[in-house]
């Protein structure tokens, strides 16, 4: 146990004092009582009364010693549970995002579904933004300010092709803080080499329709994630009958790829969540396993401590009134 103000622990040799005071009174009652010339026999049947007559001044006494305790504003550590951990919200920017087939846009639904999803969050999750395309970059480190990430989905925008790996590859750098080279041509021992330490607490949610079209595996880099305990929930944003779209004065058809983000899914003992419409969207979100732990924290008890002194004001006042008729 902790104390904010300590130098008034002292006021605490009042209750010994007061105690000391109580028997002093008390004995010099008895002594009176015996000066009255009271018979032995009829002292003995008042002797479970005289010992009941203890009960409500020690409850006050009590009371006063929780009373100056909390005067000096005691903690104590609590282990109080904490949703906590990263979460990396890695957002598809490829032209592909623009489809209408998830309205308004497949972007703008994540957006808007992405952005629910922040607000809800406690402070002790820190949530960053990474945007892939062809590449992939942070938009923001994780962090506890939720306007900085909601301010950060805002300024998303959809151009280009569509990395999966890159996109994972960025997250994985927010989450250990430092970027994660891959050489050219790697190979999947290459990828399963790298050092990227141990992530337990760490969630990347990977919104995209699962286009890929670099030539890194994302299946590797997703066991790459899975070895430091990384998990990936990858949402499908689209349908499968997809939409088309115009580019640079070409009709281009764009459909969901499942069955590579399911795989993705699988092997970081991630769950693929498939968005439909922005209300499914909005839902998908309250099924991402966040991690529960159990944290020491400094708790100020000193509401608690004079809550419990009342309760026993109260209880002794009430037992005099109930014995004796009146309050000591």
């Amino acid at each position: 146990m902790t104390f904010a103000w300590p130098l008034l622990l002292p006021l605490l040799l009042l209750v010994p004092a007061l105690a000391g005071v109580y028997l002093w009174v008390t004995k010099r009652r008895a002594n009176r009582v015996l000066d009255a010339g009271l018979r032995l026999t009829e002292a003995a049947p008042r002797a479970g009364l005289l010992s009941r007559r203890n009960v409500p001044p020690a409850l006050f006494l009590l009371a006063i010693a929780l009373l100056l305790l909390s005067l000096s504003r005691p903690s104590i550590v609590l282990a109080l549970p904490h949703l906590e951990g990263t979460v990396i919200l890695a957002f598809d920017v490829s032209a592909s995002m623009r489809a209408d087939d998830l309205k308004p846009t497949r972007m703008d639904a994540a957006k808007a579904a992405a952005s629910a999803f922040v607000e809800r969050q406690p402070r002790t999750v820190q949530v960053g933004v990474v945007a892939f395309s062809d590449s992939a970059f942070a938009i923001l480190k994780a962090t506890d300010n939720r306007d900085e990430v909601l301010a950060a989905i805002e300024r998303l925008a959809p151009s280009g092709g569509t990395s999966l790996s890159e996109g994972m590859f960025g997250s994985l750098s927010a989450i250990t803080g430092r970027p994660i080279q891959l050489p050219e041509e790697a190979s999947e021992d290459d990828i399963l080499s790298l050092d990227i330490g141990h992530h337990g607490s760490a969630v990347i949610v990977l919104l995209s329709d699962g286009e890929h079209t670099s030539q890194v595996d994302p299946v590797q880099v997703a066991e790459l994630a899975a070895g430091a305990g990384v998990r990936i929930y990858p949402i499908g944003l689209g349908s499968p009958q997809g939409a088309t779209l115009e580019v640079d004065g070409y009709h281009i058809q764009t459909t969901l790829n499942e069955a590579l983000l399911v795989q993705i899914a699988e092997t970081t003992e991630g769950t693929y969540l498939r968005a439909e419409d922005e209300a499914q969207l909005a839902e998908i979100y309250e099924n991402i396993d966040l991690q529960l732990t159990t944290r020491g924290e400094d708790t100020e008890i000193t509401s608690l401590l004079a809550g419990a002194a009342i309760l026993l004001m109260t209880t002794g006042a009430a037992l005099s009134i109930l014995w004796f008729g009146r309050v000591p």
